[in-house]
């Protein structure tokens, strides 16, 4: 029964962390359209509130939920499918910090990446969503 909990608070927090995962990149093509300082300090100040306060919380209660399921049932750890799925999460906590490195970028006023490229590196973690979905629910391997 515990187990069942653990594996709906991870849902939920992966849920929470997944929307600011989308929204950031979001974000961004907003901030390197925007030309005037006031937009450029809220999109700044949007940017900080939701990796500090959502996302990044989201993705250490995740975390933490997850690596809690796997000391119950290290059983999990036998599958190839497991391996896929923890190596692309390891890929979207790396683009977490990454997002957490262009705010930063942002905020001093040194980023050189324009809108168009934000499009597209938001892309990323819809692909690698639809993968470990597929490999938690198919389990090809």
């Amino acid at each position: 029964m515990m187990f069942l909990w653990l594996k709906a608070f991870h849902i939920v927090f992966v849920i929470a962390w997944f929307s600011g995962i989308f929204y950031l990149p979001r974000l961004f093509v907003y901030h390197a359209d925007a030309t005037d300082r006031v937009s450029q300090e809220r999109f700044s100040l949007m940017e900080r509130k939701l990796y500090r306060g959502i996302m990044t919380p989201a993705m250490v209660l995740a975390l933490v939920f997850g690596s809690w399921m796997l000391y119950l049932n290290p059983g999990l750890l036998q599958g190839g499918w497991m391996d896929a799925k923890l190596t692309l999460v390891a890929a979207v906590v790396a683009y977490h910090f990454w997002c957490g490195a262009i705010l930063k970028q942002f905020r001093a006023g040194t980023n050189t990446r324009g809108h168009v490229w934000f499009r597209w590196f938001n892309e990323a973690p819809v692909l690698a969503l639809v993968a470990i979905v597929v490999l938690v629910v198919v389990k090809p391997f």
